[in-house]
């Protein structure tokens, strides 16, 4: 399985749209995962047009109309990995141990998170810790940055910088 993995578009406050090279990359993904602060549900709406099976959670800075539709955690199986998802908050320094933390009891093989806009892809432990970035605003990261993950017997992530 082929995944695309996005968080902290932020649109339309930090760029208009997401950006194509995004769009051309998931069009060839089993699923997009976006792991909040969308800002605007619209963009759910530009995933789902590229990729049917759209998995997201909320961020921070999401308004109401986006909380209402989507949680704030999730959870997904994958063959035989488990997967969390959720955004983040607070310090950008503390998230993996935030992370960590909501995820204890869960057994999860991979979390998938935003909120710093850094891009990071760690093994700690038996977890992955994949944060893709945020492919329109570089605050805290150098480069704008999403994810693709495989998950066949084994799962590899990989950053893709924009």
């Amino acid at each position: 399985m082929r995944i695309g993995v996005i968080a902290d578009t932020h649109i339309p406050d930090r760029a208009k749209v997401i950006p194509q090279q995004i769009l051309e990359s998931f069009k060839g993904v089993d699923m997009i995962i976006h792991a909040g602060d969308f800002v605007d549900l619209g963009v759910l709406d530009k995933l789902k047009a590229v990729c049917k099976n759209v998995r997201a959670v909320w961020g921070n800075m999401d308004p109401y109309e986006v909380k209402k539709e989507l949680p704030e955690k999730e959870i997904i199986e994958i063959g035989n990995y488990k997967i969390g998802i959720i955004h983040g908050y607070g310090r950008p320094n503390k998230l993996i141990d935030l992370v960590t933390e909501i995820f204890k009891n869960d057994n999860v093989n991979l979390i998938i998170f935003g909120h710093s806009h850094s891009a990071l892809n760690k093994k700690r432990g038996n977890i992955i810790y994949f944060n893709p970035g945020s492919p329109t605003d570089k605050i805290f990261a150098l480069h704008n940055s999403y994810g693709i993950i495989e998950i066949n017997d084994k799962i590899e992530a990989k950053i893709v910088r924009i």
